[in-house]
This record gives structure tokens, sequence and C-alpha cells, in this order.
């Protein structure tokens, strides 16, 4: 059996000339321990975008001429640093997604039918050729759609509340807190009893996460914000903080906070303010410009990136385990995604609909649909 598959590509030459295609490739049929995923659902993340545009010039996207289907970009030449080590490769896109089994070798027959979900990569395709360790199986009444973005959100919210555990910390505060993840967030600290700081960039977003019974949100665009968070800090504890938007003073404003609520409940003996550890994890990078700290974090303290993947082996084999089943059985609960808009593959390459998912903007997630 050989089934062509339509996959979505992405090449960039060292000049910085981008090109996206939807291009025909055949699979083989699956061997013993491998199986055929039609699959009938990806979210378009973040971190997708990277692989999938690079740093392209939103302005430049264009189609191709006549029978020419390609979709044409430009990466603006400050970028060009960005794309080094991927210039000339044609690279497929998509961390996870979702589908049905339609093909399954000899020790893989119990999963045919079943709607499953992986992380392998390369999932803005029509069909993958998967080994079946690397899929996740779903109980009966679970949708592609509601499966497709089993992995990245839920994991990350999961070891963010697991970071905190094994770092000793006793509630979290977390930035662009309306996302999909941060929902997620939201809802798995309500269950499991964890005290939550919600940050947020708009009143809209805070009405959002207050509709959740969300405790503490706070719109950083407030006069009294910092003030608020002071106070949030001091009602929770909360001496973590995970941050998407990376740059700017944000990440200061909330080591301060932390700072000050401490310094309040304590006063310090010496000159160096509070003994008490504060960790700023950055997770993301909404905000590109550097990320600026004041000397009121005190001298307590640390920054650092934050990647799921490295909280992965942290946690080893059974750990990731743990948290997997416990996605599967809650992925229509806690770990339920919502999506703005789905798209066709063809549409994911049309000039008109890529500045929607470029954005990255809260509450405009895509869900595409390689086989609409």
């Amino acid at each position: 059996m050989t089934i062509h598959a339509k996959e979505l590509r992405s090449l960039i030459s060292a000049e910085g000339a981008v090109r996206l295609t939807i291009d025909d490739v055949p699979l083989a049929a699956p061997g013993p321990d491998e199986v055929i995923v039609r699959v009938d659902a990806a979210p378009i993340n973040p971190s997708d975008l990277a692989t999938l545009l690079g740093p392209s010039d939103p302005q430049s996207f264009r189609k191709g001429e006549g029978a020419d289907r390609a979709t044409y970009a430009q990466v603006p030449p400050q970028s060009l640093g960005r794309i080094a080590l991927r210039a000339g490769k044609s690279l497929g896109s998509g961390n996870e997604g979702a589908g049905v089994v339609i093909a399954a070798g000899a020790n893989a027959q119990h999963l045919l039918g079943k709607v499953v979900a992986s992380m392998s990569g390369n999932m803005f395709a029509s069909h993958r050729l998967l080994p079946a360790n690397e899929v996740l199986e779903f109980p009966e009444g679970v949708s592609p759609e509601q499966a497709a973005a089993a992995f990245i959100n839920p994991l990350t919210a999961l070891g963010m509340v697991s970071t905190m555990r094994l770092e000793g910390h006793a509630a979290l505060v977390h930035t662009a807190a309306a996302s999909n993840l941060g929902q997620m967030l939201v809802r798995l600290c309500q269950a499991d009893g964890v005290e939550l700081v919600n940050i947020v960039r708009s009143a809209e977003q805070a009405a959002v996460l207050r509709k959740l019974g969300a405790r503490y949100v706070l719109n950083s665009g407030d006069e009294s914000f910092v003030e608020q968070l002071v106070a949030a800090i001091a009602a929770t504890g909360a001496t973590l903080a995970f941050d998407a938007v990376g740059g700017g003073k944000l990440g200061s404003q909330i080591l301060g906070a932390m700072e000050a609520a401490l310094v309040a409940k304590t006063p310090p003996v010496g000159p160096y303010g509070s003994p008490v550890h504060k960790q700023l994890y950055i997770y993301g990078r909404l905000d590109l410009s550097p990320t600026v700290l004041a000397p009121t974090v005190g001298m307590a303290w640390g920054t650092g990136g934050w990647l799921l993947y490295q909280h992965l082996q942290r946690v080893g084999p059974s750990g990731v385990a743990a948290l997997q089943k416990r996605v599967t059985g809650e992925i229509t609960g806690i770990f339920a995604s919502q999506y703005a808009r789905a798209i066709s593959l063809d549409e994911a390459i049309d000039p008109a609909v890529i500045p929607g998912y470029q954005r990255r903007a809260t509450g405009e997630k895509y869900l595409l649909r390689p086989n609409q």
C-alpha cells in the first residue's frame, strides 16, 4: 500500500527568500511496529511559526504566478542571522496533531481505527507514518479536534506546576495568561489547589479569566498594576513566575513585587534585601526587546529559560507517562483547547490568511485541518 500524503514544507534560502509549498510525499506501508495516521487536526502553536515562517516580513507574502502554487516571502536583512542554520533546507512543520489510524503493522493492530495524537513533528500533513510508540491513544468519544493539542500546552501547564513543586515554591505567577495555555493553567491550579496570579494585557482578557473563576487577574496596562501585583503576590506567597513576554520590564516588575512582598512580611536584617530566592522563567518571547531588570529585585533571585522538552527530560520516562495519562483522561475538561478559526493546508499558505496566525494574538489560535 502506498499513500500519497500532502505535506506543508518551508524553504528559506541563505539570502532570506521564503518558499512555502504543499508537497506530495509517498508513504510506504507501515512496518510491524508502525502506523499510518490520517491527520485530521493540528494546532498552529507559536513554536511552529519559527519553522514554518521564520522571521519573515509579514508584509512580504505573495502567491506564485500562473501555475506556480507556492507562496513567497522575504526575511528582512537584519534577521538573516536567525535563519543561518536552516538556510537551503526544506522543513516540515507542526509539532503536534491528532487523527485516526488508518493502517497498522502486525504489532500495532490494536490501534487501527483509534483516535491518536502525536508530538513527532511534521504534523502539518494529510498523513503521517509513525512508530506506534510515538502516538497517544485516546478514549472512545474523544475527537481528533479535541485531541489535537494534547502535548505542548497541557504538558507545559503540568510542567509549570511540577517545576513549582520540585523547586519548593508555593504559588505561581503567569503572564500572557488569557491564552489557551493560560486558561488550562487556571483550571489545573483550581483542580490542584495551587494559588495562581494571572497577568494579562487587556480588560477583555481579564474578563475571560474571571469567567473561569480565576481569583487573581491583573491587567498590566492599569495605572495601579504594580501595587495590585505586590498585593496579589503577598496574598499568595508566589516566588516563581513563568513569563511568556520575555522582553521589556515586566519580568523586573514581577521580581520586584516578590521582593517588596517578602520585605514587608519579614524585614531583612542586612542591606541585601530578602534572603528568600525568587525565580523568573522566560518560556516565550512575545516581546523581542532586551529583558530589563531593575535593582529593586533584591539579591536573592534567578532568571533563566524554561523549555518543555528539558522539563520532560528532568522528570524522566515514568514522569512523562504519568503526565500523559492525566492529559488523556482530562482532554475535554482541564486541558480543552479553543480555536478562533479552522483552515485547510491551502489556506495555511494563503497570503490573506497567514497574517492571522502569524500575529500569535491571544484568543486567535488557529487549527489546521490537513484533510479539509
